[in-house]
This record gives structure tokens, sequence and C-alpha cells, in this order.
């Protein structure tokens, strides 16, 4: 079984037990937090549910077991011969989740 949800704008495929790094959420590590924007529910081959644009009554809970920084990304700016020179460096904020329950609804 599996889902896909959207989390943060993020389309994610998920299944049970599965962990994944998502954008920076504002639960504490050791809650749980609950995502009911699922676009795409499967049970099986055969048992397919697309959301038209949500599965109604589908929700997907999932742990926060912490949060961190990525790696740096440098973004270099430059003009030639004028001079103009920067670098600026970014380090996105991630939350780390794993999923514990996915509810089929109906």
């Amino acid at each position: 079984m599996f889902a896909v949800v959207s989390i943060a704008g993020f389309q994610e495929k998920v299944s049970q037990g599965s962990k994944l790094q998502v954008p920076l959420l504002s639960a504490e590590p050791g809650k749980t937090v609950t995502f009911d924007t699922v676009l795409l529910l499967a049970k099986s081959d055969a048992d397919v549910a697309v959301g038209t644009p949500t599965v109604p009554g589908a929700s997907v809970e999932a742990k926060v077991l912490a949060h961190g920084k990525g790696d740096k990304i440098r973004v270099f700016k430059m003009r030639r011969r004028k001079g103009y020179r920067r670098v600026h460096g970014h380090r996105q904020e991630y939350s780390e989740i794993e999923v514990t329950k996915i509810n089929a609804g109906k």
C-alpha cells in the first residue's frame, strides 16, 4: 500500500515505515503530524483511488524524527571586466519524518 501526498507543496510517494526529508515543519521532534491532502491511494495494483483533486477521507500520519539543515549551496554572481563578484551561501532547513500509518478513509 502506498500513497502520493502533498507535503508543503511537494508531492511525495510514501508507504508505511518510509523515512523522508521534507521542508521544515513547525512540529517538535517526537510529535505526530497528519497530512490530509492525499492525491492518490493504492491498496493494490487493481485497487487504486485517484483524487479529484484529493481522495476524500484519506490521510497520512507521520512522526517527526528530527530537524536539520541540508548541504551548503554556493551562489556565485560575476560581471566580467567590472570588478563585480558576489558569493552567497544557503542551507535549506528540513524535517525528517517517518510514516506510521496510512488511513484509507471509506
